[in-house]
């Protein structure tokens, strides 16, 4: 036969599009290579025009025997990865087919939940820091009562720990450097409905803006003191 003509007849064909994400998950859902390889067989009849192959038409295409491929289709039934489903044609016809879409669902499923487990691990990776950074301040390890406390910030109040780092330098700019002090700052975000560093950076700024700059009588007005907001006193 003329190449050309194999060809043609390759791309008459059609091709069967198989996503990634079956490729990448099928093994997460617990489909195993010989359930995914006739799955594919029904995916590639679908296509064709044949919704519904018969055992005989899986085998014309697999090594697999007739008992094997039966036990194949029951047990991705049973796993719920493939449906056998009715619907009735325009002439009142019933006929059964193969649905796939709770397949999909579960390959979603598992992608979304692999990125949450993604997510989780940065969180916690970057609390780990917070605690570091903590201690790279004091000076020292943290006492378990300190360790406690940070962990409140998060799970308890759920600051973000983009806000308790700012929370931290906002202390050591002020020269207050404890715990009770930043927890007063994250108490007054709190209450604010600060939650992010921009919101809060601004809610200082502004805090700073109505504070009188003091001028000791030794120093020239041109070395003022930069005043920082004390957290610790009470402001409506």
């Amino acid at each position: 036969m003329h190449k050309r003509n194999r060809l043609r007849i390759w791309t008459e064909q059609g091709n069967v599009t198989i996503s990634q994400l079956f490729f990448s998950h099928y093994k997460a859902i617990n489909m195993k290579d010989e359930e995914a390889i006739l799955l594919l067989h029904l995916i590639a009849f679908g296509e064709a025009g044949n919704h519904f192959p018969t055992p005989q038409n899986l085998v014309e295409r697999t090594h697999f025997s007739e008992h094997k491929v039966v036990t194949i289709l029951q047990r991705l039934v049973q796993k719920g990865l493939i449906q056998i489903e009715q619907h009735m044609d325009d002439d009142g016809v019933h006929y059964e087919y193969y649905d796939f879409n709770h397949l999909w669902e579960l390959l979603v499923d598992c992608v979304e939940q692999q990125n949450l487990t993604k997510e989780d691990e940065e969180v916690k990776g970057e609390e780990g820091e917070i605690y570091k950074l903590f201690e790279q301040e004091f000076g020292r390890l943290l006492s378990p009562m300190e360790y406690e406390t940070i962990g409140m910030w998060f799970d308890q109040d759920n600051h973000s720990a983009s806000l308790i780092r700012l929370a931290l330098k906002e202390a050591v700019l002020s020269q207050k450097l404890s715990l009770r002090y930043i927890d007063r700052i994250l108490f007054e975000w709190k209450k604010k409905n600060i939650k992010t560093v921009e919101a809060a950076e601004n809610q200082s700024a502004q805090f700073r803006q109505h504070i009188p700059i003091q001028r000791p009588k030794e120093q020239p007005a041109n070395t003022a003191k930069v005043p920082f907001y004390n957290w610790l006193e009470e402001r409506e």
